[in-house]
């Protein structure tokens, strides 16, 4: 049983049910089309993003000896050749599943499958280009249900909104590893350009988020019950931003990047309870 939760956590299971609703969700903002294909869509999404993160912590596992040595490959939990095959049998069933859906369904998951891979080798220890590839793919979970839908432009809505706050987030956890990423010689966006304008880029990203995020309820996209749950993500965000520039030590960029992902599950409840509410 232990070893079935240590892979449960070299997947963040937490993260892939995110990944899961977001597909739910990009689905039903647009009008379903097929229930049981949109759910195939979730789990395919589901599997690769758990491949996604099993492959980073098999590629990550000196940088987290330093960063983050309670995970399940620095402790030995699992042996990093598991880990390998493990990543590679989830990533497979997520494609195996998109054969069901579309040709574009299909394109997107080997996209995602290829992206996460090259992500964990080269970009995520290149200047940007890593915040962007997991934003980006993050984003992706809304448009791969929103295709299959009978109004898929809505879900670049949410995928929109969802780039935004993966990007800020993201950048922060640059901040929080910055000790670690050096002695690794990582080139990320702090040690690039220091924590001083680490902090002004994220503040910005979030203030754009804040902002962009009432427009979908005055568009009328969304209803009132979007509008009220939106106001307390909005209002989390604006804290981290102040909390990230009065304490910018690595305790509290942990307890902001845990905050910020319950902001993101609010987030998500926000977009459901707009559209159904």
């Amino acid at each position: 049983m232990s070893k079935i939760i240590n892979y449960l956590k070299l997947t963040r299971f937490q993260n892939n049910f995110i990944t899961f609703v977001s597909v739910i969700l990009g689905g039903l903002s647009g009008e379903v089309i097929s229930w049981p294909r949109l759910l195939i869509a979730a789990f395919s999404a589901s599997f690769i993003s758990a491949g996604g993160y099993a492959l980073n912590d098999y590629f990550d596992i000196e940088i987290d000896r330093i960063n983050r040595p309670k995970r399940i490959l620095p402790q030995g939990d699992i042996l990093p050749r598991q880990a390998f095959y493990f990543a590679l049998s989830l990533s497979i069933i997520g494609i195996i599943l998109s054969f069901f859906l579309t040709p574009v369904s299909v394109a997107i998951a080997i996209f995602a499958t290829i992206f996460l891979y090259i992500y964990s080798t080269k970009f995520k220890r290149e200047l940007l280009i890593g915040n962007i590839t997991i934003s980006l793919i993050c984003a992706l979970a809304f448009i791969y249900g929103g295709i299959l839908s009978y109004n898929p432009e809505i879900s670049l809505i949410p995928a929109m909104l969802a780039f935004l706050f993966h990007m800020g987030r993201e950048l922060l956890k640059d901040m929080e590893d910055v000790i670690g990423d050096k002695v690794l010689k990582l080139e990320t966006f702090a040690i690039a350009f220091g924590i001083r304008t680490s902090q002004f880029l994220i503040s910005v990203i979030f203030i754009t988020l804040i902002i962009l995020s009432v427009f979908p309820y005055k568009l009328k996209i969304f209803s009132i019950y979007y509008f009220v749950l939106v106001l307390i993500m909005d209002f989390i965000l604006f804290y981290a931003v102040l909390s990230l520039w009065n304490d910018p030590t690595k305790p509290n960029l942990s307890a902001l990047s845990r905050i910020l992902k319950f902001d993101m599950l609010l987030g998500i409840l926000a977009i459901f309870a707009g559209k159904f509410g």
